[in-house]
């Protein structure tokens, strides 16, 4: 989730900004900004001296934002409307890639769009604007298919009592906002405690993360980033949850042949190339001075990659933990 924060200056500045640019520096060349969000990670890099960044986005508003600013860059930014789960056809040999996970703070802060439990808009959650919203999916799915996807995806404990009240709920009337579903979460969970979370929390990002298919475009974007960096082009990843970071971890430790042996008995795997090296061993969160400026980059963990000349090979999503529904959505 990118968390931008304003500042009293103007632009916005995503979370994790300066380890990040500390982590991949001195920063030359060219890069790609796999989630363009509200621009803080592109501005970054070209004034940390990138000499050109691909913006990518699938939400064409991003791109709509941008133009009150694109101009101060002198055509070192250029937009590309898609998913960076094909960046490689976007581009190749790049010194690069930042990919900055989630929902943007322009998309929760606008009630429209349906992402946010705190205001009522209706219920939607598509990044692109297009395909099965999230009222489509609270609408359609049984109870179990509901179930899976607020336990798999959004790790939520109370999955099969919540979705009981949905299906409940959507026979006396359509759940069509994001207050009306929050409601119906609310009512089936202990009131949350001063410092915790909102009871909806964990539903509406299991929700979201099925209405666009999130998890599959990260494991598809390890991939298309691997396949668009040149030698020595560093791939950075900011996660916002225990699932990403576990999908990038172990993405990052299979490439750099960290894997081991599940126990001492197995047979010795044959070694291959790496793919890359690391260059942060552990995950870096944010500092005492980000977490005062923005509290919302509590669960925020950077990784990053450095590419190396080895040939792409073979991986599975289940050598990376993606979660995996019992079943396909119709």
């Amino acid at each position: 989730m990118t968390t931008d924060r304003q500042t009293s200056s103007g632009p916005h500045v995503p979370v994790l900004l300066r380890p990040l640019l500390a982590a991949v520096a001195p920063v030359s060349g060219r890069w790609l900004d796999g989630t363009f969000g509200a621009g803080g990670y592109s501005r970054g890099l070209l004034e940390a001296g990138a000499d050109h960044v691909i913006g990518v986005d699938r939400d064409p508003l991003a791109f709509e934002m941008a133009q009150d600013w694109i101009g101060d860059y002198d055509g070192r930014l250029t937009f590309q409307q898609g998913v960076f789960s094909r960046m490689d056809e976007y581009a190749q040999d790049l010194d690069g890639v930042v990919l900055d996970l989630g929902v943007s703070s322009m998309q929760l802060d606008m009630a429209e769009r349906g992402f946010s439990f705190m205001r009522d808009g209706p219920l939607d959650m598509r990044m692109s604007q297009d395909g099965p919203s999230a009222a489509d999916l609270v609408a359609e799915l049984d109870e179990a298919a509901l179930a899976d996807i607020l336990f798999m995806f959004g790790e939520e404990r109370a999955s099969r009592r919540i979705a009981r009240a949905i299906v409940k709920a959507r026979t006396e009337a359509p759940i069509t906002t994001t207050l009306q579903l929050a409601g119906i979460i609310e009512s089936c969970l202990p009131r949350s405690k001063p410092g915790q979370s909102h009871p909806a929390t964990r539903s509406f990002q299991g929700l979201r993360i099925a209405v666009n298919a999130e998890y599959e475009e990260l494991f598809e974007g390890l991939l298309a980033a691997e396949r668009a960096l040149k030698p020595g082009g560093l791939l950075a990843v900011v996660t916002f949850h225990s699932i990403e970071d576990r999908m990038v971890k172990r993405f990052f430790q299979h490439r750099a042949g960290k894997t081991g042996r599940a126990n001492r008995y197995a047979p010795e795997q044959e070694e291959t190339p790496s793919q890359f090296t690391l260059v942060t061993r552990k995950a870096v969160g944010p500092d005492d001075e980000e977490l005062a400026e923005n509290p919302r980059s509590r669960s925020a963990r950077l990784r990053v990659g450095r590419r190396t000349d080895a040939a792409p090979v073979e991986i599975s999503a289940k050598d990376i933990g993606m979660p995996q529904l019992k079943g396909k959505r119709s």
